[in-house]
Order: C-alpha cells, then structure tokens, then sequence
C-alpha cells in the first residue's frame, strides 16, 4: 500500500473524527446550559424547586466530566460491515455519542453492538469485512491500522498499516499505563464481557494483559448496569501506591470516574500506610492465626482504666472489685462485639451493685431508685466511662506494645521468635501489614450503636451522629489518618463490585480485610500463582475461598504475553524452571533480536552506570532500576551522583526510577536494570517468584549486574 493511499484515508478519518469532536463541543454545551438551568430552578424557592434543581445539575456534572474524561483519543475504531448487515461503516470509541438527530454517531465500546469489533477474527469474522484502528494524538488522526478478516468478500476496500496490535507493543512506555481498548483480543474480550454475576477469575502468565483487562472488565460492568455499580461503589485493589498511580489513568480514559482506586494500605477509610514491614515480620502479621490474637487482644482489660469502685450508698458501702469487674465485663462481651454494648454498661454494673444494698435503710429504696441515683452520681458515670470507654481499633493495635500483654495474648498461636519479630515492629506509623489488623479489629470492637434518646445511654458513648445515606465515590474525599480510628462505621464498608490485581500476593488477613468489602458484591480476581511473594499458598488460598463464600466463579485464562519479548521471556521462562517455579508459560509473540545480558564486574556501581547508560541510549521510554531493599538508598544516591541521569530521574514523569522486586508488581519497563539479582532471590522465603516477576518487566531491554558470577 503506497503513501499516497494511506494519506488518503487518513484524510478521510480525519473528516469524521472532526464531525465527532464538534458534536462533542454541542453536547458539551447542552450539559452546561442543563446545569445552568437547574441552578435558575433553585431559585424557585420551593421544595419542588430545589429537589429538581439537585436532579438536573446532578445529571448534567456527571455528563460533562463523561464528555471531559473521554476527549482524549475519543474515536479509535470502524468497521465496515458486508451489505446485508449495514451499509454504512461502524465507527467504535469511548463513550457513545449521537448526532442532532438523535442518530448514532459513535458507538460506546462497551455496547452490545461494538462486541463485533473485538469478537471478530480472520476464521470468524462476524460478517466484518475490514476492521480499522485509527491511531490519534489528541484530535489530529496520525495514522491508521487494518485488518482485513473476510478475505471472501468483494470490496475495493484499501488495507492499510502492519496491525494494531503489533504496533501498539511496540511503542514506548511512559510512567502509565495505558488503555488498550483500541487492540483488545478475542480471549480478553470474553474476560471482559463475562456474566456480572458471582467471580470472575482472571489467570495468566507475566504480560498477558490481565490488569488491564480487569480494569476494562471495571468499566464494562459500569456501563452495562450504571445503577448498581455507581451506587454501590466499583473498589479496585492493587498492591502499591506506585502500582496504583500506574494505573489511575486507564479507567477515566475509558469514561468512567466512578471507581476507588486503593493500594492494600488504602483500603480501610480513613487510613494510609505505604511503610512496608521486613518480610519476616509481613509473614507473621499476614497469617490467619492473627485474627486469633487479635480476637484476645480486644476481650482485655483497658491498659490504665480503674480496677475497683467504692461509693456509700444508704449505709452500705458498695465495692466493684477485680472479680465483679471480670463478671461484668465476660457478660457485655457475651452481648457481641464491645463497642456495642456501650449502652449497656451502666445497667450491667448498677445490676452487681445492688446485689451489696444489704442496710435496712438502704432497702428502703427501690432498685428503681437506686438506678436513677447511679445514673445521676458524677463518680460512677465517670469511673463506668473510664472502665468500659469506646475503644478504635488502631489504640487496641497500640496494647501490643506492651511486651507482657503481646506474650499473653500470643500464647499457644505464635512462637517464641515471632512475639520477638512483632514486638520489634510496631513503628510511629502504620505499616500496609497493619492497616488489615487495624481493620480486623474494627469488627470485633464494633461500632457503638446509634441512638437519638439520652435516657438509652447514660454514658454519653454511643453514636448519636447523624448518618446520611452517601455513595462510594464520596467516601474518596474522607481523609487519611495514621494511628487514628476510620472515618467512616462498619456499614459503610461495602462495594458491589471488588476487583482484586496481583491477588496471588494477598496475605490471608488482607483477604480478610478485602472480604468484608465484598460480601454482597460481584467480584473480578486476576493472578498468577507463580508470580506470589506470599510464602503459604494454600494459607491464602483458604482464606480467599472463605471471603468468596459460596458466589458462582467463571474463570479465564490468558495465553498470549504481549509485554516481554521472546528474548527476554525465554530467560524468564529458564530461570522459572531452573528454580522449581510452577509457572504459567505464555506465548511471548513478539521479537526484538535482543538478548538480555549478563554482566558480573565487582565495581558494582561503575557496571550499573555503564548498563544504565547503554539502555537509555537504546530506548526511548522508561527504564526500571531493580536493587535489592537493602540496597535501595545506595542506588539512589548513585543515580542523584550521575550527572547524565540525575534529570531523568526527577519528578513523577521520570524515565529512569530505581525500584525493590516487590514495588515492580503489575509494573513495566522499555529496559529493565537488575542489580544484584541473587540477593534480590535471597531476601524472603518468596525472593524466587519475586524475581521471576521483576525478569518480566521488561517490553525491549534487560540487563543484570552482579558483582560476583
């Protein structure tokens, strides 16, 4: 196909994405004229009046950040159809859009209709003769690419370009990961357009495009049943911050701004931690037997409060000593979780005290009468708040501090040297290990219950705050704070739909934590067991299967890897098999003609300078330094040293960006750097799977250095 043609067409594309973009313009202005007057309508006065006013401007924000979500890359594909089913060509993009009169002018991708575009192949072609992506920066068309899958049809239809897909690979990375909703693949496509019901598990090897298909699956879900999904929130779950950020451009991009986007250490409101424990201490905190420990450490008594109660009554002198106190407090635990038997705490005690009313002068009075004085007698009210106050769970956590009380309550669930390793750990800050114990704790403290009559609780601890009903995507503005309770209560916890990535990785107390997220919600899994950092797989399994429950599970597997080359997959794939990893092999399609390399230099920071050097002037995206953890700080200092990379290196747009194994999770790289692999592999019981996923990271380039063979 010559320049000429391919100019032509291009011409042509360009003709209708103009058409698009300036009935984008006219929807754009309709949603802000739509706001306008619901405002004017507010001005009414009237109920009636502001109730429509919240409606329409509601709708019309909502529409708009659609329109602006979408600008970017909006028209991506056509179609062109055999006569009998539609003469004219199907044009496929972001979000749907109509034109002045009312006709369909660009088909949403999610759509029944644009199936087709994914669905069809050269031996299915679904009556598609030609299937074009138009590849756009910003508005301007700069090329386009065909497929031609009905090789029998008579057309003159001219076919331009080497593919999408291949061309879509072989690009430059950026420090985000992208949409690939333009090259999606027929075995993607069925993951993403599976049944909203019960589990979708989503399996594969490195580079097979599960993130991302599960974020696409995320937006499908929201498009097809918008009601429940946007009401009930879309919670989306990855290992780190940095992961996160990679991924936080692809769902807006697809026209959907309704999601929460949580790293492990997000997940519960209200609280953030990026701190990572030591591995041996993440492996103890991680483990199911620590909801057991937890489960003693909230029945204890509270560090510091009273231990007696003496006031004279009548004649009599009352006294709550230690045994009565323990019989009052094993009945509020028997009443369910603490916190909500705050109200019960003064008819509890005033029940014990009574039974000591023995003077003729103190019979004289009712209980009735003696109640009513007790719950108007400031020296009991306090001691009753001192003793049994409202407890958060992250103050709870904090009692483990106390090295008597951790040994206490880890007696029979953990070893002498795993009370040494958590006793050690506690920080001023939370760690991502701890945010599931903190959470943990929330549910068998429990929320005190609400109440709106003082009379019920006499003791001014239960919750007399006003709960409005509020959606998911309002929970993304509480803030975060460290060592301090969660905004929000228990209720609020809940999402209808709990996409879960690198799942292969979750402790059993962080699927635990995620569980409770998801008890009534439809739910998207994506892992690679091979790939896990976690020690004890069949640990995590069990847990997963418990917060699953009994939901119906529709799995998919992925094939193809389109991330690495065949290059660096077979060095990959080698080293999984040399070390015992049961991995998942997918077919690398792509080739470079590069082979890694591997250098061994005992100047460790003169060969990684070297290596560093020859991958950036080799590439033009971005390059990942891989160093062991304890190695970190130094290669950063090295990289702040050089002159010709310290630019790079800078600001959230950097090129080069130095990295531990477990951060390059769900992550990659134009040219990966691995320093020191072997200490990498040595550092946890799980360094192996780590380093087989840090060796597929890379799309052109990988390069190790050691500093011994």
């Amino acid at each position: 196909m010559n320049e000429d043609v391919a100019a032509r067409e291009i011409a042509r594309e360009q003709e209708f994405v103009d058409t698009v973009y300036r009935q984008l313009e006219e929807s754009t202005r309709s949603a802000q004229e739509l706001a306008a007057e619901g405002r004017a309508r507010g001005q009414l006065g009237h109920e009636g009046g502001l109730v429509e006013r919240d409606a329409m401007v509601y709708q019309a924000a909502r529409r708009m950040a659609t329109l602006d979500a979408a600008h970017e890359g909006l028209v991506f594909g056509r179609l062109d159809m055999r006569a009998e089913i539609d003469e004219d060509p199907r044009y496929v993009g972001r979000i749907g859009l109509r034109d002045g009169n009312r006709d369909v002018l660009l088909i949403d991708w999610r759509a029944p209709a644009a199936a087709v575009f994914y669905q069809a192949t050269h031996a299915d072609p679904h009556g598609v003769i030609r299937r074009r992506i138009l590849r756009c920066s910003g508005e301007t068309v700069v090329g386009v690419e065909d497929d031609l899958l009905d090789s029998e049809a008579e057309t003159d239809l001219p076919v331009v370009g080497e593919g999408a897909l291949m061309a879509q690979l072989s690009r430059a990375r950026d420090r985000s990961m992208h949409s690939i909703v333009a090259t999606i693949q027929a075995e993607q496509d069925r993951a993403i357009r599976a049944p909203n019901k019960g589990v979708v598990l989503i399996s594969g090897g490195p580079g097979t495009g599960k993130t991302v298909v599960a974020l696409h699956r995320a937006a499908f879900l929201l498009y097809a049943d918008r009601r429940r999904y946007e009401t009930g929130g879309v919670l989306v779950v990855g290992p780190s911050g940095v992961f996160m950020r990679y991924i936080e451009r692809v769902l807006p991009s697809l026209g959907e701004t309704a999601v929460a986007l949580r790293s492990l250490g997000d997940v519960v409101d209200g609280l953030r931690a990026t701190r990572r424990d030591d591995p041996r201490v993440a492996e103890v905190k991680g483990s199911a037997v620590m909801a057991e420990l937890l489960r003693r450490t909230a029945r204890q008594h509270v560090p510091g409060s009273p231990r007696e109660f003496r006031i004279f009554y009548r004649d009599d002198v009352i006294v709550l000593g230690t045994r009565d106190l323990a019989q009052a407090r094993r009945q509020l635990l028997s009443m369910g979780p603490r916190n909500r038997s705050t109200t019960r705490v003064a008819s509890t005690l005033i029940d014990l005290m009574w039974r000591q009313v023995r003077s003729e002068r103190a019979r004289e009075r009712t209980k009735e009468d003696f109640a009513e004085e007790m719950r108007t007698n400031d020296a009991f009210l306090d001691f009753a708040s001192s003793w049994w106050p409202v407890l958060d769970a992250a103050t709870v956590l904090g009692w483990l501090r106390d090295t008597d009380l951790l040994a206490r309550v880890a007696d029979g669930v953990l070893d002498d040297e795993a009370v040494r390793l958590l006793a050690k750990s506690w920080g001023e800050d939370l760690s991502v290990d701890d945010v599931p114990l903190v959470d943990e704790l929330r549910y068998l403290l429990g929320d005190p219950p609400l109440v709106n009559d003082a009379d019920e609780d006499p003791l001014d601890l239960a919750d007399s705050s006003l709960q409005e009903l509020t959606t998911a995507a309002d929970r993304e503005y509480a803030g975060h704070r460290a060592w301090s309770p969660p905004t929000n209560r228990i209720e609020d916890d809940g999402y209808a739909h709990v996409l879960i990535d690198e799942a292969q990785d979750l402790t059993p107390m962080q699927w635990r934590m995620v569980g409770r997220r998801g008890r009534t919600a439809t739910w998207t899994i994506v892992g690679d067991p091979a790939q896990s950092s976690w020690p004890v797989p069949a640990e995590s399994e069990r847990a997963r299967a418990q917060a699953l429950g009994d939901k119906p599970v529709h799995s998919f597997h992925l094939s193809t890897n389109y991330r690495n080359s065949a290059e660096i997959y077979r060095f990959a794939a080698a080293y999984a098999e040399r070390v015992g990893l049961d991995a998942d092999l997918p077919n690398a399609v792509r080739s470079t003609g590069v082979e890694p390399r591997e250098v061994v230099d005992p100047d460790l920071e003169a060969a990684t300078r070297r290596a560093l050097g020859e991958l950036v002037g080799a590439l033009e995206g971005t390059v990942g330094i891989v160093v062991p953890v304890a190695r970190r700080a130094e290669a950063n200092r090295w990289l702040a040293s050089w002159p010709e990379f310290a630019e790079l290196a800078r600001g959230d747009d950097a090129r080069v960006v130095v990295l531990t194994g477990l951060d390059t999770k769900g992550l990659e790289f134009d040219g990966i750097l691995v320093v020191e692999p072997a200490e990498i592999e040595a550092e946890s019981p799980a360094g192996r799977a780590t380093l087989y996923v840090v060796y597929t990271r890379a799309t052109q380039q990988m390069v190790t250095v050691s500093a011994h063979s």
